[in-house]
């Protein structure tokens, strides 16, 4: 067949007219289906915007295998690797547990495939960690490149040949493009359009799509705390524990239990790696869960206070000013979300995260592995006031091992 009728072929009900630019998404077992179909759809859209006369897009999902599975037991109809324009590399869940050599060495057609298609001169995209596929094909060696924000370390590390931009949405150095986590996909698809279809076309397929075309940066979505601490394995495992209890009654001689350890060793090891004690760290957790609770429910300050772990508002009242420089009900005043009040309050989940501020879009690796690592949730939306430095580990307690009433 010749290459003509193979686009003709391609290109049958699609409304791709002359020109269309081939792009082929490549598959592979576990990938994110969402991010298999994402940027097709955006280019869907941008064809209707466009009209039929414009030069549009021959979109296929390919595999160097017959059969694929993606995330959530979804079953993918493949296209056997052909010639493509641009060629798009998915990404996956990447969890803390995660055995990434052992992931990528079963990838390894998939590798093969994504040096081939380079070598033969195919733009070659990676979405999120779809990068380290292209890493472990060797495309980002002595070259610019990025990815989620929560894995950019990570990536640097194991391609130390690779300048690693972890505040950029997309890095395309000559003929390679990653892309930050999940939705930065649609950063991508806009770019492509505009070069494709011209600035008008991307502009109403974002406005039509609701995708924010001006973003520039993932440094705004960064949270620090979702950030791996080498070294700091204890100290995590011990603020996850306290995290996911707020609610509970601090006892330091249990939690010293929990870990199999003496109180004394649970102390002095949780002050070396994280420089406070567990009881100021669940102080600052209580906090900000209250501050969000505060913002977005009609819940009384009693209420909150308890739902927080105390049972004398006016104990909760103060913990609260130091902390924030606002009394609970001042607090409530200056920011509450206009909207938000009467919006369920996640009472079933007294540790559950606090809403992004407006238009924040949440990288899947991280949501993933908040979920696994059961990392604090975030702050509360802009505009609310810095926390004041963690109190001491004596303030708010009688001692580190039992809370003031």
């Amino acid at each position: 067949m010749t290459e003509a009728a193979r686009r003709a072929e391609d290109g049958a009900g699609t409304g791709a007219g002359p020109g269309a630019l081939r792009v082929g998404v490549l598959a592979y077992p576990d990938c994110f289906a969402s991010e298999v179909f994402g940027v097709p759809d955006l280019l869907t859209m941008a064809g209707h915007v466009a009209g039929p006369d414009a030069p549009g897009y021959l979109v296929s999902v390919v595999s160097p295998r017959r059969r694929v599975i993606a995330s959530g037991g979804a079953s993918l109809d493949v296209r056997p690797l052909r010639e493509v324009d641009v060629l798009v590399v998915p990404g996956f869940a990447l969890r803390p547990d995660t055995d990434l050599d052992a992931r990528l060495a079963r990838l390894a057609p998939e590798i093969a495939a994504i040096r081939a298609q380079a070598a033969a001169g195919t733009a070659v995209v990676s979405l999120c960690v779809g990068a380290f596929l292209l890493a472990e094909a060797g495309l980002l060696d002595r070259r610019r490149a990025t990815t989620s924000w929560l894995h950019a370390g990570e990536l640097a590390t194991r391609c130390p040949d690779a300048d690693v931009r972890p505040e950029h949405l997309v890095v395309t150095d000559t003929g390679v493009t990653t892309t930050a986590a999940f939705s930065a996909m649609y950063d991508f698809a806009l770019d492509l359009i505009r070069r494709h279809n011209g600035a008008r076309v991307a502009r109403t397929t974002a406005r039509l799509a609701l995708v924010d075309d001006a973003r520039t940066s993932q440094t705004p979505y960064v949270d620090p705390r979702l950030l791996p601490q080498p070294g700091h394995e204890f100290s995590q495992r011990v603020m996850r524990r306290l995290d996911q209890n707020v609610a509970e009654r601090y006892d330091l001689a249990a939690l010293a239990d929990a870990f199999r350890v003496s109180t004394r060793t649970l102390l002095r090891r949780f002050a070396e790696e994280t420089g406070r004690s567990p009881l100021a760290h669940l102080q600052a957790s209580r906090v900000r869960r209250a501050r969000h609770l505060l913002e977005t429910t009609d819940r009384t300050v009693a209420a909150v206070a308890a739902a927080v772990g105390y049972q004398d508002p006016g104990t909760f009242a103060a913990l609260f000013a130091r902390h924030t420089g606002h009394r609970p009900s001042a607090y409530r005043a200056a920011f509450r979300r206009v909207g938000r009040a009467s919006a369920p309050d996640v009472a079933s989940d007294p540790a559950g995260p606090a809403r992004a501020p407006t238009g924040a879009a949440t990288s899947s690796n991280a949501a993933s592995t908040a979920s696994n690592s059961g990392a604090a949730s975030p702050p509360a939306t802009t505009g609310a006031p810095t926390a004041a430095a963690p109190p001491a580990p004596s303030s708010g307690s009688t001692d580190e091992g039992q809370e003031a009433p």
